[in-house]
């Protein structure tokens, strides 16, 4: 008979004065060091290629919900929000991904209902789409006040400031919006028609925004986070397909 004997060593120190100390959400073995009191993992799995981590967040941008990934990849939801992080910090500003302004363009105005952990904790997007470009000019989030709504006009490049937009008849756009290049209109219109398509785009994408949705989002932060991962790669392959 053939026997193999692990020793093993605290990945801090390289003592091996370590005993078994439970196991952690994955299920991994984790181990207690008596010399620099360490807590780790006693056999930590291989690292994630970049590839793999790609995929692995592109399902999660195409409706899969945390816990699906989990249970699919066999991975720690922390560990995908911790790569989500790092991930659009090195995304270009939102500015950075605008064409330049057309004269004639028309910037489309409207706000959409969300929410964060729970219906009553209300998280409005607010939005200005280019019709010319297809692009995000810019996004808030937050309450439906006028506030809210300056801050959108704050958010516009400066070039696109005075281009004509069209909204439905919140009185905030009324109030901050020039009057000269401003006009307040119904559905039927069909003057917002591209805002409302992109509405429709976001909630088909992303679980967290659908009506009824069970994937919704539990901090603001995350939620501020995705929606800025999903208008950022937009405005990028939009970019691709204008060129």
């Amino acid at each position: 008979m053939i026997q193999t004997i692990i020793t093993h060593k605290c990945s801090r120190c390289e003592s091996t004065n370590i005993v078994k100390n439970g196991h952690n959400k994955c299920s991994n073995q984790q181990y207690y060091c008596k010399a620099c009191g360490a807590h780790r993992v006693l056999e930590p799995k291989q690292k994630y290629k970049q590839e793999d981590k790609e995929t692995i967040l592109q399902t999660y941008k195409e409706r899969a919900n945390l816990r699906g990934s989990e249970r699919i990849f066999d991975i720690s939801r922390i560990t995908v929000l911790a790569w989500l992080r790092e991930y659009v910090q090195k995304l270009p500003t939102l500015r950075e991904t605008l064409l330049p302004v057309v004269p004639d363009d028309v910037l489309e105005l409207d706000e959409m209902y969300s929410f964060v952990f729970k219906k009553e904790n209300k998280n409005w997007i607010g939005t200005a789409i280019s019709r010319k470009h297809r692009q995000i000019v810019a996004f808030v989030i937050g309450d439906r006040s006028e506030a809210i709504c300056k801050r959108l006009w704050k958010r516009l490049p400066l070039a696109y400031r005075s281009l004509h937009t069209f909204s439905d008849f919140w009185q905030a756009y009324q109030n901050v919006f020039p009057k000269e290049t401003h006009r307040s209109v119904g559905k039927e219109s069909g003057e917002t028609a591209h805002m409302e398509r992109w509405y429709n785009t976001l909630r088909q994408r992303l679980g967290r925004f659908v009506r009824k949705t069970l994937s919704f989002s539990k901090s603001d932060v995350y939620h501020h986070i995705v929606l800025k991962w999903f208008v950022t790669e937009y405005n990028m392959e939009q970019s691709l397909l204008t060129i």
